[in-house]
Order: structure tokens, then C-alpha cells, then sequence
């Protein structure tokens, strides 16, 4: 399976003639979703769903298939019978690829502020899977060889970020929801996770750029 990273937590799976594209939200690369088989959703925030974008993946392929939590779901009654709610513990079937779903919450931005529903998906791949967890420091029950690993977020720390990825075990680690990051805040980032996690290969792509996983 080749995984493309895209601006921000977006990310294309591809594998055969089909393509999954998860969280194409409003910090990636307009209409990044165009020609996918189907789409996943993580969460309702406007970095990880925009309407434009689905709806340009709808006029391209009037087939497409969207999967996201109910909360979501709700919102886009008018896109039909092509959405389907997913929860925690799902084992789903997915434009080809074997999808789990793992998680229920948002990770805790503020006590003030309410926490959101959050699921994260976790793609099988020949060797392993990839897991995206959106904006959750989920581990999921199963093994992940490959963690989309949110680097830099409102709601995190690096502390947490080494803890989390130490608690997945992955062999490799791709770094996502770096949209707020500029190359010196990468940079720093970087530094302090790779002494940390000597296990892991950990890289940070950017926009356009893919690995086999």
C-alpha cells in the first residue's frame, strides 16, 4: 500500500486501482480528494472536514462512499445513502481496503472546552497496518507497524507525542497535523522525537511526497 501525505492530517492510501483519502480537510491542497474511491473522517474540525471538499470528490465520482462518526453523518443527509456511520470497534470493508475503527474522543484541548467525538482508523496492509488516529492519542487494541502521528497540536505536547508513540510501538512513525508548524518548528520537533524513539523510523513528509508501507 503507498501512503501520500498531504497538507496537514490529510493523507491518499492507495492499493490496487483504489484510493482512501482521509481527513481532507481545510488546511490541504484544494479539492485533495478528487478522484478517490472513498473518504474517512475522523472528527468535525474544520482542518479534517470541509465541505468543498467533499463535495468536489462527490462531482468527480458520483460513486464515492463517505465514513465518518454519526455526529457527522448527520450533517450530510444530503449526500445520501453514500455516507456510513462508524464507531469504535467497527471492522469494516472500505473501497478494498480492511478498515478497524479504534477511539471515541477528541483529545482534551481545554476542561472548558466540550470534547468532541474522534475515531481513528486503522488500514490493514500486506505486511502490517497504518493507524490515523485524528486528533486522539488512541492505541488501538491491534498492532500498528506504521502511526500517522500527529506531531503539533493545541491539545498536545511533545511529552505526550513520545509517550503515545512509545505505546503504539509502531516501526515507523509519519508525521501528520503539522499544519501549524513552520520548517524550524519541524525541525526542533524533530530533534526531540528521534533520540526518543530509537525504535521507531520516524519521518516527517511533505505535501505530494509517498512511502510503501
Amino acid at each position: 500500500m503507498r501512503i501520500t501525505k498531504h497538507g496537514h492530517s490529510c493523507v491518499r492510501a492507495e492499493k490496487g486501482d483504489a484510493t482512501l483519502v482521509i481527513d481532507p480537510g481545510g488546511f490541504s491542497e484544494p479539492e485533495v480528494a478528487v478522484g478517490a474511491d472513498a473518504i474517512a473522517i475522523t472528527h468535525e474540525h474544520p482542518d479534517h472536514f470541509d465541505m468543498d471538499q467533499l463535495n468536489a470528490a462527490v462531482r468527480a465520482n458520483p460513486e464515492l462512499e463517505i465514513y465518518t462518526h454519526a455526529g457527522i453523518a448527520a450533517r450530510l443527509e444530503e449526500l445520501g445513502a453514500r455516507v456510513h456511520e462508524v464507531e469504535h470497534g467497527d471492522a469494516l470493508r472500505i473501497a478494498g481496503f480492511d478498515v478497524h475503527v479504534y477511539g471515541e474522543r477528541h483529545a482534551v484541548i481545554h476542561p472548558d472546552i466540550p470534547v468532541i467525538t474522534n475515531v481513528g482508523f486503522r488500514i490493514a496492509t500486506e505486511g502490517g497496518a497504518v493507524f490515523h488516529p485524528g486528533d486522539a492519542l488512541t492505541v488501538p487494541e491491534d498492532p500498528v507497524s506504521t502511526l500517522l502521528l500527529p506531531i503539533h497540536a493545541p491539545w498536545s505536547k511533545i511529552s505526550e507525542v513520545i509517550d503515545y508513540a512509545r505505546e503504539v510501538r509502531p516501526n515507523g512513525a509519519l508525521a501528520i497535523h503539522d499544519g501549524l508548524l513552520n520548517e524550524n518548528g519541524a525541525g526542533v520537533y524533530a530533534a526531540n522525537l528521534k533520540p526518543q524513539l530509537p525504535h521507531v523510523d520516524y519521518e516527517r513528509l511533505l505535501p505530494g511526497q509517498e512511502r510503501d508501507v
